[in-house]
């Protein structure tokens, strides 16, 4: 093979003492794509900081095509063509979609002024050869999440990326946008651009990676060509040095009587006529394509979506539910889809992260109970294997994926009688998945009804009891329990029909 591009040696890592990293090595070679694997915690982002700059390594050495790079610095790095798309989007709401993609190299015009017409013209460009339909003029703010993505992915285009490192870069896509992203990956390899793909979706590494390496607490195990890789389960068996099970390990229990219904629930341009229940113990997918409704839905029980028509009931009982705070006195919980935007205090801790919404159950008359929320914060740290130095360690500096079990925690502290879980496992490693799954059902098991929204058919085939598919606002159809398929998901989100 020809000589690496790019090569990590011996890095280490430490963040006030504490090593994140420990001797890890990388190679990678022109238009290869490898794959960089490992739970939560293992390492992963810290590595691709260090090789983008945004952090200085402790020790180690870095070489770019066979010579030394003393100072990997921000500006050095995107100086030699290495452009990350970050788990954690990072889209400026208030610019233009064409704004966001050029930002920081707009073309200008010979006056020196930015040349609207020539940007927007070339993000209409880039966007078309995505296959994706997005106005170049419209706000960021106003775009979905997994259009950011693309936003992200554009920008790196355009910057002529010569090593593209991918952090889950498909967390927020749907099956479609997947499928398009991943032949993107293949153009552009073939092109001879280097991509480090880090993801948690197995069958995504096996599909387009030729190379992968693995991190396990910080340090390196092996790196190995993905031929030599007999299946998912020996690739996660490394990475998590434990034979897996099942992610799922789904609990069967006896369903109980509706404790939420939903009438004729509409909201003009976003849902129409939405009908259905949820019953105690029940687990109710909603699936469907991005932009199809399912976390409107969500948004709209929780009260973060007024609602134009339709009524809600709890215990057969009508309920006006005008902001959140009316739906955590009524019993319900929200994981929330983006966890950066919506979920987390970034500059709090992770004990003010996990005690935020339950701080009345802590007070004793005007003052907080700092001993038995640390107790409760500690309990549930340990309980859902929240990977951080101590509860006191501010929560940004967390893995998206222990961020996420943070967030899980703060709602199995409230003890909700509906829990709504909008795409819980985003960003989430294989054996956390397995512990987040294992609380899902301990809570189904408790009586709870949970709503789960997912991307990821797999998940809503593996918990699901009952599963409702969404398309362009309105429920395409309704599934039980057996006849919930990949399959049957599929046909009724692009408008089929399906046989009983």
């Amino acid at each position: 093979m020809n000589s690496p591009i790019i090569e990590l040696k011996h890095i280490t890592k430490s963040f006030s003492g504490v090593k994140a990293l420990t001797d890890v090595s990388l190679t990678v070679h022109p238009g290869s794509v490898h794959a960089l694997v490992g739970e939560n915690g293992a390492g992963k982002s810290t590595l691709m900081k260090i090789l983008t700059g945004a952090y200085s390594k402790s020790s180690g050495e870095i070489y770019y095509k066979g010579e030394k790079v003393e100072n990997m610095d921000p500006k050095n790095s995107k100086k030699l063509g290495i452009h990350c798309i970050y788990q954690e989007l990072n889209v400026a709401n208030h610019l233009t979609v064409a704004e966001n993609v050029f930002l920081g190299s707009q073309p200008v015009n010979k006056m020196g002024f930015i040349d609207w017409k020539q940007m927007n013209q070339a993000a209409k460009e880039i966007f078309a050869s995505l296959q994706i339909n997005l106005d170049p003029k419209q706000m960021a703010k106003d775009v979905s999440i997994a259009q950011k993505q693309m936003i992200e992915i554009a920008r790196a285009i355009s910057q002529d990326a010569k090593i593209l490192i991918m952090d889950e870069p498909t967390s927020s896509l749907s099956e479609r946008e997947t499928e398009i992203l991943l032949s993107l990956v293949t153009e552009l390899k073939n092109k001879g651009v280097s991509i480090l793909y880090i993801s948690h979706r197995m069958d995504e590494i096996f599909k387009v990676c030729d190379t992968v390496t693995i991190l396990r607490d910080g340090k390196y195990i092996k790196s190995l060509p993905m031929s030599e890789v007999k299946n998912v389960d020996t690739l996660v068996e490394l990475m998590v040095n434990r034979k897996m099970e099942s992610y799922f390990n789904k609990v069967d229990v006896p369903i109980g009587e509706p404790i939420l219904k939903v009438q004729n629930l509409s909201k003009t341009g976003v849902l129409n006529d939405i009908n259905f229940d949820l019953r105690t113990g029940e687990i109710l997918g909603i699936a469907g394509l991005v932009g199809s409704g399912r976390t409107e839905i969500a948004q709209a029980l929780f009260g973060m979506l007024k609602k134009d028509t339709g009524e809600i009931l709890i215990d057969d009982k009508k309920v006006e539910i005008k902001g959140p705070s009316d739906a955590i006195k009524l019993g319900l919980g929200f994981v929330t889809e983006n966890r950066k935007e919506t979920g987390l205090v970034l500059k709090q801790t992770v004990r003010d992260n996990i005690s935020l919404p339950n701080l009345r159950k802590y007070t004793n008359k005007l003052f907080i109970n700092k001993t038995v929320e640390k107790k409760e914060s500690e309990d549930y740290k340990k309980k859902l294997n929240i990977k951080a130095r101590s509860i006191e360690q501010t929560i940004s500096t967390l893995s998206g994926g222990n961020q996420q079990k943070a967030i899980i925690s703060r709602w199995m502290i409230q003890e909700p009688r509906i829990l709504i879980l909008d795409e819980p496992c985003r960003g989430v490693d294989v054996g956390a998945k397995a512990e987040i799954f294992a609380q899902i059902s301990k809570l189904a098991e408790q009586g709870v009804g949970i709503i789960m929204i997912s991307s990821e058919l797999a998940e809503i085939v593996g918990m699901s009891d009952r599963t409702i598919v969404m398309r362009e606002g309105t429920i395409a159809g309704e599934l039980e329990k057996d006849m919930i398929t990949s399959d049957n998901i599929l046909k009724l989100a692009f408008g089929g029909g399906i046989s009983a």
